[in-house]
This record gives C-alpha cells, sequence and structure tokens, in this order.
C-alpha cells in the first residue's frame, strides 16, 4: 500500500516536474542488464569520482550497464514523489537517510539485508548502519559522512598562550576555556554560525546524553531535559556571560562565519567538516589554521549520523545486480576517492582508515577522519514528522534563545509543545 501523503504529495508535483523514464524494465530477458543510477553529486570532483567508478564497473561487468542520471540536491524529495508514483523511479537511489527513510517505511525501497556482504556489514560501524536499518531491514548503504569540528587560528591561540590540544577528543570545557582566553585585543575566541541551529544542537546532543525522541514514527515521544539542554546553556554562557562568541556569528550560516574567522575576528570556529576543504581553498595566503580534536561532552565523543546513501528502487526488475553495484561502488578504494573528491568521511572504517593513511598528515585530515568513528544513529532519522517540527518549532525556538528572548524553560517548553502539537 502506497502512503497517501506520497501521493498527494505527488500530485502536487507532477505538474512541475516530470521525468523520462528511469527504470529497467525494457531490458529482454537475456540481454544485458542496464540500471539507471540517479546521482545527486554536485561538485566537479565528486561528479568525476562517481563516473570513474561507474566506468569501472561497466568495463568489469558488460552484461550489467550502470548508467548515471546525474540530478541535484534540490527538491530531490519532491522528484523522488513524483518519480516514485509515476513508476519512473530509478534502480539506484542516492540521497540521505533523512530523506530514505520515510521512503522505506511506505514502501518503496528493496530491503537489501539478504545482498550486504557479511564483510561490508563488518566494516559499516554499527551506529551508521543502525541509521539506515528501518524495521530489522536494511534501506540503504551508507556512502559519506560529515562531523562537526573546530577549525583553530594557529597564531591566535600562540598569541594568547593556549597549549593547542592534541589528544584524541577535546572536552566542551577545554573548548570553552580556549575561547576565553583568546578573547582579547579586539577579537572573539569563536565564531559559530547558527542562523539556522536545530542540526547542529541535535547532532552533537548524544555527547550530553541528549537523544530528543523516543520511539518512530508518529509514536515518538519528545524529551527535552539535561542531556538536550546542555549544549544550547553552554552557548548561551559563553555568548552572554563569557562574552568569547562574537555576536553576530549566532545569526549567520556557517558559510558566512568562515569570514571573521579568516579576518582573526574569531580564534576558532565550530562548523562542518567538510569546510577543510573550503578553508584550505579559500584562506588568505599564510593563514595558518589547525583542527582541533573532536569534541566531547560528559556522555563522550558521540555525535548523531545522517549519512549520505545509495538504496534500491524496490520495484527495479534488477535489485540484486543494482545491490552488487552497490557493493562494488562502497568498496575500500572507491569510497575513499569519493569522500576525499567531496572532502566528507567515508561511511566504512576500511575506507577511513585507508583515507587517513593517504591523508593524515594534511591539514586537518586527521583529526575530521578520526571524528568519523564516533559517529552514531540518529533517533530523529525514524520520526515522521521531524523536518516539519525542525523548521516551524526548533529553529525558530533556538533562534529566540539564542537571542535572550526567552530562557532555557521557554525553549524546553516550546520545542515540547510544538512537537506535541505537530505530532497529534
Amino acid at each position: 500500500m502506497k502512503s497517501r501523503r506520497l501521493v498527494a504529495a505527488a500530485l502536487a508535483a507532477a505538474a512541475s516536474l516530470l521525468f523520462t523514464a528511469c527504470s529497467s524494465g525494457g531490458d529482454s530477458a537475456d540481454g544485458p542488464v542496464t540500471l539507471k543510477f540517479q546521482s545527486l553529486s554536485d561538485q566537479p570532483a565528486a561528479i568525476a569520482a562517481t563516473n570513474k567508478i561507474v566506468d569501472d564497473w561497466n568495463k568489469a561487468h558488460p552484461d550489467i550497464k550502470v548508467e548515471v542520471v546525474q540530478a541535484g540536491w534540490d527538491g530531490v524529495y519532491d522528484k523522488l514523489i513524483t518519480q516514485f508514483n509515476a513508476g519512473s523511479a530509478p534502480d539506484i537511489i542516492h540521497y540521505e537517510a533523512a530523506g530514505v527513510v520515510p521512503f522505506a517505511k511506505d514502501g518503496y525501497l528493496a530491503d537489501l539485508t539478504p545482498y550486504l556482504s557479511e564483510q561490508k556489514k563488518t566494516d559499516i560501524p554499527k551506529g551508521v548502519l543502525d541509521s539506515v536499518t528501518v524495521d530489522n531491514q536494511v534501506i540503504a548503504y551508507p556512502t559519506e559522512l560529515q562531523s562537526y569540528v573546530v577549525f583553530a587560528n594557529r597564531a591566535l591561540l600562540q598569541k594568547a598562550g593556549v597549549t593547542i590540544p592534541t589528544g584524541d577528543t577535546m572536552t566542551w570545557d577545554q573548548l570553552r576555556e580556549i575561547a576565553r582566553a583568546t578573547t582579547r585585543d579586539g577579537a572573539y575566541g569563536l565564531g559559530w554560525g547558527l542562523s539556522s541551529p536545530t542540526a547542529a544542537m541535535v547532532a552533537l546532543a548524544p555527547g550530553f546524553g541528549g537523544k530528543y525522541f523516543d520511539g518512530t514514527g508518529t509514536d515518538a515521544k519528545i524529551s527535552v531535559g539535561q542531556g538536550e539542554m546542555a549544549l544550547p546553556q553552554l552557548v548561551d554562557a559563553m555568548a552572554h556571560q563569557d562574552n568569547s562568541i562574537l555576536p553576530v556569528t549566532l545569526t549567520q550560516s556557517g558559510s558566512k562565519a568562515l569570514a571573521p574567522f579568516y579576518a582573526g575576528q574569531t580564534a576558532m570556529t565550530i562548523q562542518g567538516s567538510f569546510q577543510a576543504a573550503n578553508i584550505a581553498k579559500d584562506a588568505p595566503a599564510g593563514f595558518d589554521w589547525v583542527v582541533l580534536p573532536p569534541l566531547a561532552g560528559p556522555a563522550g565523543p558521540a555525535q548523531a549520523a545522517n549519512p549520505q546513501t545509495l538504496s534500491v528502487n524496490k520495484d527495479s526488475a534488477h535489485v540484486e545486480q543494482a545491490t552488487q553495484f552497490i557493493e562494488f561502488f562502497t568498496n575500500t578504494e572507491n569510497l575513499a576517492a569519493l569522500n576525499e573528491a567531496d572532502a566528507l568521511i567515508p561511511a566504512t572504517t576500511s575506507a577511513r582508515e585507508a583515507l587517513t593513511t593517504k591523508l593524515g598528515a594534511q591539514n586537518g585530515w586527521k583529526e575530521i577522519l578520526s571524528s568519523g568513528q564516533y559517529l552514531t544513529s540518529a533517533p530523529y532519522l525514524f520520526v515522521d514528522k521531524y523536518a516539519q517540527w525542525k523548521d516551524t518549532v526548533a529553529t525558530p525556538a533556538y533562534q529566540k534563545f539564542l537571542a535572550k528572548q526567552i530562557d532555557a524553560n521557554g525553549l524546553s517548553k516550546e520545542l515540547t509543545d510544538g512537537w506535541n502539537s505537530i505530532n497529534r
């Protein structure tokens, strides 16, 4: 039974989007198989890496040809709704865990559990594999990940007499102390682009024992307790008690918060790990930056993972062959090459270790890749109305809290009441 939600959304989206048929139903019974692979990679290097993987596969497997359908991230959810309901969805679907879980629940994605090799299953960290497991079925292979890391201006830390941390992890208390010490001479210790704060707050909550949600689907219950409130309150204390966070950055995007970092207005900035590639490319000549060890809260260095994924259309005539291609796509060599191109973290341990061997001596890569071992499944991935809560309740509530328009009790109440209102 296809979901009424997806059918209704398809009617709305179909008027503006008609995709050419992407299924492989036209293959003859005894002829070669053709698989359509809808890729969302949008960076030139990642597109090239993806095309090379496909070319290598096609050369080695003349009877199973993969054709890349180049798409993009904008509006992909609505595009997939339209494709599934029109029967034109591709065989192999590139997306992310948060996006594909609803399609899996509505019966559109194949169960890949029977095809997942034991070697691959062992190679994927349990927390990451859990993020693509729905009702005990593996509905996607994880490919690429990001974490939140601290980038630092080495010169400003040294000028303040700060010893740059070099351990396996760094506590939030250490970050706060360094931010205090480097708030001097007109500069601030930290810049953090929190114009859209929910993603960071939810992703970093596991380090404080925070989950936000218990249960799945429409049965999920929200919990905003000490573990969930610890990080917002820490940011509030740093911004308004220590005065160690550059105020304007709290209203900026992460990318916008890089400008004051480059200008020496902030000694550190918290960013998605992928920004390492942009900093290496865009920072002023001679800018000496480092990535500090992964952040650890009282519950450890865990962060919630929302990996990019590859899934298979349940209605594909060639589910087994499509999964064979995904097994190849996610082998150690290929995942390492793809994540290097995208400046992301491989979703398998072997690819992460291979990339560490290759790039570990380059600025920031060792710390970023190390953070990948701490990524774990996120409860919000399995909550039906999380996206609506995030956009209409959580983000404006966090923004008001960071602007001192509501206090901690007010934030907790808005997050809780808003969810209960949406999830009736």
